[in-house]
């Protein structure tokens, strides 16, 4: 993955020359403590991939790719205000570290700044890629209600959960890389096509984070193992295996809320969900959306080289097993 961290060093360059004001500090300096805490950067570094394929001059989707980055941070702010998340990457979270008042008007801010990078592109280009982020904005709200609203149901099916995480997650990954292609020149097929790579990519990644989370290497996760068994979270795995279960393994499944031991719990979840064949099925679906991804990709025309895009999807069938 050396092309994606070639992208990261002029993403962060970008980073670094985008200043906040001095006052108020409660309101500007939880937005610096934020921006420093760092993180993955895929879906502005996929902005930039996809307008390389239209446009050697890659470095013009840069609005675009700080538009979305700063959209992204602004949804986590907000996110662990509701999740009442204590850490995000490692580091106290900004609610935790000030207070929830200032972090809703910090991620606020966030998201107003997020719009002022799109206000650099001519009109005709503008007016485009704001339709399409503001569609993506509403969506990412759409489902992140979802995934609250499925902390007190029972009755959550995998169609759902599904819909929920395209909506949370994959829908940014689709817009990210449609407005570099936008950028880049690229007309609404390949444009399109792109997206649906976003989006069946990202569907594929976020199948992948539930089953590391409790199958993955502890040492390459960075997280413990089995976070989603302990807080009894929905997930791909709990669901397909509540439906692949008879009667008596559906009992056993539920009982699993009840154990009080962590590693005793984590367990018994790997060792049920590897025994119903959910973790089976949950590594099908996931090569099924990546191979839906890849699809999307050949067909798409262009003149560059698509090795990049190719390699970070086969990037995520392997990355921390």
């Amino acid at each position: 993955m050396n092309h994606f961290n070639q992208y990261n060093s002029i993403l962060q360059t970008a980073l670094n020359q985008v200043g906040f004001p001095e006052q108020p500090h409660n309101l500007y300096d939880p937005l610096r403590y934020f921006m420093q805490l760092g993180g993955k950067r895929m879906r502005p570094i996929l902005s930039l991939m996809a307008c390389k394929l239209f446009d050697k001059d890659f470095e013009k989707a840069l609005n675009v790719a700080l538009c979305v980055e700063y959209f992204h941070n602004f949804s986590l702010i907000h996110d662990d205000i509701m999740d009442a998340a204590p850490l995000r990457r490692g580091q106290t979270t900004v609610h935790k570290k000030w207070n929830e008042n200032i972090a809703i008007l910090s991620g606020d801010v966030m998201l107003v700044k997020a719009y002022d990078f799109l206000a650099n592109y001519p009109p005709q280009i503008f007016q485009e890629l704001f339709l399409l982020f503001n569609k993506t904005a509403k969506e990412v709200c759409e489902g992140q209600q979802m995934d609250m609203d499925f902390e007190s149901r029972n009755d959550v099916n995998e169609t759902e959960y599904l819909e929920m995480i395209r909506l949370k997650t994959s829908v940014l990954l689709g817009c990210a890389l449609q407005m570099g292609a936008i950028v880049g020149g690229a007309d609404k097929e390949n444009a399109t096509l792109l997206y649906n790579f976003g989006e069946n990519l990202g569907m594929a990644f976020q199948i992948q984070d539930d089953l590391l989370d409790l199958f993955g290497d502890q040492t390459l996760v960075g997280k413990q193992v089995g976070g989603d068994v302990l807080a009894n979270k929905k997930t791909l795995l709990s669901l397909s295996a509540m439906h692949l279960a008879n009667n008596d393994q559906r009992n056993t499944l539920r009982s699993l809320a009840k154990i009080e031991d962590p590693q005793l719990k984590i367990e018994k979840a790997k060792r049920i969900y590897r025994d119903l064949g959910a973790l089976s099925y949950c590594q099908q679906k996931m090569n099924q959306y990546q191979q839906k991804a890849l699809s999307a990709l050949e067909k798409m025309s262009c003149g560059a080289s698509k090795s990049d895009l190719i390699a970070l999807a086969e990037h995520l069938s392997t990355r921390a097993n």
